[in-house]
């Protein structure tokens, strides 16, 4: 979609979502995405959401969203206890695209940024678990990652 073409059929895809607006307060709050959503028909629509998902589900079982503000390369930000088990970095675009993963610790910081799970789970892990394991020892902090249960809580369920 061009400007020009977007600029062209404003009455068509924007003007529904507009109307009645009174101030620049209102417009701000424009759902954008929603609105070009709406230039898709259905079968668009499925394609995009599968190739370009809002959302990653984690081995946890969370959903978490993927942020695209930056061109060049999605980012998933999530919990690193989340992503135990997770062998390789989740792909998209029909698996030609790594997200870029911000493993972050308990509280939420990032411990990490990575495009290669696989290694990190090999080389750095140990390195950051030590780090981790001082500062948030109540959590879970498995040897082997990739054996270990994912979990969004403090400890896995038993």
């Amino acid at each position: 979609v061009s400007e020009e073409a977007l600029l062209s059929s404003l009455q068509e895809w924007l003007l529904p979502f507009i109307q009645g607006m009174r101030n620049l307060r209102d417009l701000q709050r424009v759902p954008v995405s929603r609105a070009l959503e709406g230039l898709l028909d259905w079968n668009s629509r499925q394609l995009l959401d599968r190739e370009a998902p809002a959302h990653i589900t984690v081995p946890s079982g969370s959903r978490i969203p993927v942020d695209y503000s930056s061109p060049p390369v999605p980012v998933l930000a999530v919990r690193l206890q989340e992503m135990f088990g997770q062998a390789d970095t989740p792909r998209i675009g029909g698996g030609k695209v790594a997200v870029l993963l911000h493993l972050l610790s308990p509280a939420r910081r990032p411990v990490q940024v990575t495009a290669d799970l696989a290694s990190f789970w090999r080389s750095t892990y140990f390195e950051v678990k030590k780090d981790l394991k001082g500062r948030y020892p109540k959590h879970y902090w498995p040897d082997d990652p990739l054996q270990a249960a994912p979990t969004n809580r403090t400890r896995p369920a038993k």
